[in-house]
């Protein structure tokens, strides 16, 4: 008997977008220009060829995924990956039974805990303890089964406190960590985990990690959607990469990380427009350019080891704001062990002069950088000494070459780390 547990056919999800008019008139119709226009939609239909399909300037096909197609065994810790708008969440909605597909099917076979969203599947008036029965009711358990996992969940949520407080008085983190809790203990077959897992703080994000370790360990399903490289290698066996609602890849992680990053140099000149798909949404749409550049000013997305690094970033505020004292920051990560420095302008000590800005470029230069061969994504960050206005996450990409840094004819092995080391040795008799 086959041991797959999610089988994925020709799996397509069309929206229908609408778009407002634009122009003098109000954008709320009376309730006589709606019957006028539906009375104008029945005439069309009456009139047209059977069939044929009426153009509509103010309504517009999306296709979230198109024509997708996997297989996961049981015990599989996937990884799902990809840029913002590649599908990842739609996918996820659909094998969670969120939203249904509109082309293809999907078999599953197991109870399925997902945690999407922060606080999904809890009832804001409800206490943390009756949340708890509440989500264990939903996987299909009864109370007996949830009360033998009950202190586990409180226990590992660290919410003992809050136990019999309505969770709308939560954070988002007590959220987080008390629906991580709920849908990882109640022993589901399938455990999908959504990005949502960058709310908590780095010792949470830890915990988690090894509790999906634990849950695949016990041969469970455990599907993971993040955008930091370094999870989903420390924790995913195969992986199935999306890009515009497609599948392009899907198999080892470490093949799969290497085409996403790879993708991400390739496309870097083309997602210079799109920048929005590189920013949260709190961030101020202000820095219009991030770029790397070698030693003589020039872009460059490939160094050799020990090269001279220029990180640059240019920001406008696009109306009569001003920044006085700009901050830039920048964090710069691996794709196997995650960030591995950051560094901003105030930390160093350096302040521009005491000029605001509307607009300006700020560089950064690292000074014979001693990372190791590898794929490397930055995030470059806009404050202005007390706040967070705009920050791009991984939109720059940049790799480091295989070099004889030594000049002894041996090139350093990329996985001895993340850095070379210029050592000093001795020996005596």
């Amino acid at each position: 008997m086959s041991n797959t547990v999610i089988r994925v056919e020709n799996l397509s999800k069309k929206y229908v977008l609408s778009h407002q008019k634009t122009g003098g008139s109000s954008s709320y119709n009376s309730l006589r220009d709606a019957i006028t226009e539906g009375a104008k939609s029945f005439s069309q239909r009456l009139l047209k060829p059977s069939g044929q399909k009426t153009f509509n300037p103010n309504r517009e096909e999306f296709w979230a995924l198109r024509d997708v197609s996997f297989e996961i065994k049981q015990g599989d810790r996937v990884g799902i990956i990809g840029r913002n708008g590649a599908g990842k969440s739609t996918l996820l909605k659909i094998l969670s039974r969120i939203v249904e597909p509109t082309q293809g099917k999907i078999s599953i076979k197991g109870r399925v805990a997902s945690l999407l969203e922060v606080g999904t599947g809890f009832h804001p008036e409800l206490t943390g303890r009756e949340n708890i029965f509440l989500n264990g009711a939903i996987l299909g358990m009864s109370q007996e089964e949830i009360k033998r996992k009950f202190d586990e969940i409180v226990d590992f949520a660290e919410v003992e406190k809050f136990l019999d407080t309505p969770v709308k008085r939560y954070s988002s983190g007590m959220y987080v960590r008390l629906a991580f809790g709920v849908a990882a203990h109640l022993e589901p077959e399938i455990l999908i985990v959504d990005e949502v897992l960058a709310v908590g703080d780095a010792q949470f994000q830890k915990k988690c990690l090894g509790k999906m370790q634990n849950v695949a360990s016990e041969g469970r399903t455990v599907i993971f959607v993040s955008h930091q490289m370094a999870a989903i290698n420390n924790l995913c066996s195969s992986c199935v990469m999306l890009q515009k609602g497609k599948l392009i890849f899907s198999g080892k992680t470490e093949y799969a990380i290497q085409k996403y990053l790879e993708s991400g140099l390739e496309n870097q000149d083309k997602n210079k427009g799109n920048l929005q798909a590189f920013r949260p949404s709190w961030a101020k749409p202000w820095i219009n350019s991030a770029r790397v550049l070698d030693l003589n000013g020039r872009e460059q997305n490939s160094f050799p080891l020990g090269s001279d690094i220029t990180f640059e970033m240019s920001f406008d505020t696009q109306d009569s704001a001003k920044i006085k004292d700009p901050v830039m920051g920048i964090v710069i990560n691996h794709a196997t062990f995650g960030a591995i420095g950051g560094v901003n302008t105030r930390m160093t000590g350096f302040e521009a002069d005491s000029d605001s800005y509307a607009s300006a470029t700020i560089r950064c230069t690292l000074k014979k950088t001693a990372f190791l061969q590898g794929n490397y994504t930055v995030d470059i960050w806009l404050g202005d000494g007390s706040t967070d206005i705009d920050t791009l996450t991984g939109f720059i990409n940049f790799q480091i070459e295989d070099t004889d840094i030594y000049g002894s004819g041996r090139i350093p092995f990329a996985h001895m780390g993340v850095i070379f080391l210029e050592p000093i040795w001795q020996i005596e008799k």
